[in-house]
């Protein structure tokens, strides 16, 4: 029978302590996950996981060590205190190092509203492999699809459990559905790839395997003929896909990690316009059935709705414990972790504020353009935000599909491109990063 995870918390604080650590914190995690891939109706592969993994950091004044295992056996934690303990001695002084002190501690625990787990039982793999092949043959009932890179379906279900020696101790579990199609449309030289996907929560909310396929398929077809768009400064579009992305680069520059060493953008831009007025990016840790929800951060502390932008404003970085010791400001109760690395800052479910137009109006207005559908590569300066990526997608001649596109770059400046972005009103609700297709003016193509 496998052991509690609060027994196993429980036994690695109880060997800290034993072995000399003045604090410690635990994580144990336990998980199964299986995914079936397809090729030409057939089981192409199976793969199925399960396993527990725990994690502990201990403290001896300002200096701090981790470790981890997935042996569970007692002899092993008490080796793991003890190995902790001796690299924690060794370790230089962390001045920001520690844990919440007992009032920052999350007093409600109660996941249910999250409905972060999804209690219809464990799929058979038949089950999966009837989604992937469904998902694959609605792909290549496409005209014009060659053929399908893969099918796949896949199911997970993890639980965790955090403990302290500060008194916190909580848990949550979660569950994890997906469908995914990738289809190859041409021959040769002239072949283009696409896919599609979801991924929920519940498996019920999943989109119908034959939907995906023919997205997939309609997608990679439509990429037929594709060709390098003109050279020079024209409205980009990004699309919905992808749009989440350039939102992703103020995030990352609006971390307390990159904030404290220096290496951000924003810096000295807090309460200043990035984004235009009528926009925000609102953090929501607690939406329910979304990936990025969670009770509590990875140090105890109670998650809660805030603004990163508001009203076009930076409002404030994302922090941890640490980072925000080191930057004079409380934790956002934004730390994460796994099992063999100390808590970092990072943010959850987001949600960019939406426009009022589709994203065909905005197509319209671009005139002439380049609509982004796919990205590759990234070269982001983090210090001015001078951006440079691969593109590929659709050109734009007076607000209608001309042609598709590959091979090109778009380059730009990433505070001026967001201080003009137009959002859409076709964002995705149940995403845990919920954004918009974007139209951003004036960007440098080089295509032929």
């Amino acid at each position: 029978m496998d052991r509690p995870l609060e027994d196993l918390t429980g036994a690695l604080l109880r060997a800290a302590k034993q072995a000399g650590a003045e604090a410690a914190d635990a994580l144990a995690v336990t998980g199964q996950a299986q995914i079936i891939d397809v090729r030409a109706g057939t089981l192409e592969q199976a793969e199925r996981a399960e396993g527990t993994d725990i994690g502990l950091r201990v403290l001896i004044g300002r200096r701090q060590a981790c470790v981890s295992a997935s042996d569970t056996r007692d002899a092993t934690i008490a080796m793991l205190a003890e190995r902790a303990v001796a690299m924690a001695r060794e370790a230089p002084e962390d001045p920001h190092a520690g844990l919440a002190d007992p009032e920052q501690l999350a007093t409600d625990r109660d996941w249910s509203a999250l409905e972060l787990h999804d209690s219809a039982p464990e799929p058979q793999p038949a089950e999966l492999q009837d989604r992937a092949r469904a998902a694959e043959a609605a792909a290549l009932a496409v005209e014009g699809v060659t053929q399908v890179q893969s099918a796949s379906a896949a199911w997970s279900d993890q639980r965790l459990h955090l403990a302290a020696t500060n008194g916190f101790s909580g848990s949550y579990r979660r569950s994890d559905s997906s469908i995914s199609c990738v289809a190859i449309s041409g021959e040769g030289t002239g072949m283009q790839r696409d896919y599609d996907s979801d991924a929920r929560v519940f498996a019920v909310d999943l989109r119908a395997p034959e939907e995906i396929g023919r997205v997939a398929g309609e997608r990679a077809v439509a990429q037929i003929g594709a060709k390098k768009p003109p050279t020079g400064r024209y409205p980009v579009l990004y699309d919905e896909r992808i749009s989440g992305s350039l939102v992703g680069h103020l995030l990352a520059a609006s971390n307390g990690a990159s904030v404290a060493r220096g290496s951000s953008w924003l810096l000295g831009k807090l309460e200043e316009q990035v984004l235009p007025e009528a926009l925000s990016i609102i953090e929501d840790p607690r939406r329910p059935r979304a990936t990025g929800s969670r009770p509590f951060d990875a140090e105890g502390l109670p998650t809660a709705r805030r603004a990163i932008v508001e009203n076009g404003r930076l409002m404030g970085w994302t922090l941890d414990l640490a980072t925000g010791r080191k930057l004079g400001m409380p934790s956002t109760a934004n730390a994460r972790r796994g099992t063999s690395a100390p808590p970092s800052p990072g943010v959850g479910n987001i949600a960019l504020t939406q426009g009022d137009k589709s994203r065909a109006d905005l197509l319209r207005e671009m005139g002439t353009g380049l609509w982004v559908t796919s990205m590759i590569g990234a070269t982001i300066n983090p210090n001015t935000g001078d951006y440079s990526r691969g593109a590929s997608g659709f050109w734009v001649e007076n607000g209608e599909i001309a042609y598709p596109v590959n091979e090109c770059t778009i380059a730009g400046s990433l505070p001026e491109m967001l201080r003009r972005i137009v959002p859409a009103n076709d964002a995705r609700p149940w995403l845990s990063r919920v954004v918009p297709s974007l139209l951003v003016e004036g960007m440098t193509l080089a295509g032929d």
